[in-house]
């Protein structure tokens, strides 16, 4: 996602923003959480450039372009070089691999750029992000309260 799109969708402007990405949106997107995020990955990406190759990424279906979710990185790695994942597939199209296959190629852009260690915080009673982040190989290593999702697991995927 740009800044431009991100601007478009903010605004109302959603053909506009179809358009820059070459996509189809879903009518009823965003929400307001959804919304609230995109607020802050647009000031990141705006306010600090370095930060915008680390947030958002539309998950698109090939056969027709449309948006089904969306992934990326809560920022960029920490002095760590650890880095957060998240994910979001849309209610219409989960439970058919997408946030999978959308977290493996998040984790394989990352190590492109030299980052191998992850942590991912998932809500214990979403079993579907529950089976994915462990069969990703992710351990978990804690829990924390968020004050906007509540109770999380902290998951660690570490090199090898």
């Amino acid at each position: 996602m740009t800044p431009a799109f991100i601007e478009a969708v903010l605004d109302g402007r959603l053909s506009e923003a179809e358009a820059s990405l070459g996509v189809v949106l879903p009518g009823d997107w965003p929400d307001e959480h959804d919304a609230g995020h995109m607020r802050r990955w647009y000031q990141d990406m705006t306010e600090a450039g370095r930060l915008a190759q680390w947030r958002a990424r539309a998950i698109t279906r090939l056969a027709d372009a449309r948006m089904i979710g969306h992934a990326g990185f809560h920022g960029p790695p920490d002095d760590a070089g650890m880095i957060e994942v998240g994910y979001t597939v849309f209610p219409a199209h989960r439970r058919r691999g997408y946030a999978g296959e959308a977290v493996h190629a998040l984790l394989a852009w990352a190590r492109e750029q030299g980052v191998d260690h992850f942590i991912a915080s998932v809500a214990p009673h979403n079993e579907p992000s529950l089976r994915l982040v462990r069969r990703l190989g992710f351990a978990e290593v804690g829990r924390h309260w968020d004050d906007e999702d509540g109770e999380e697991l902290e998951f660690e995927l570490v090199p090898e």
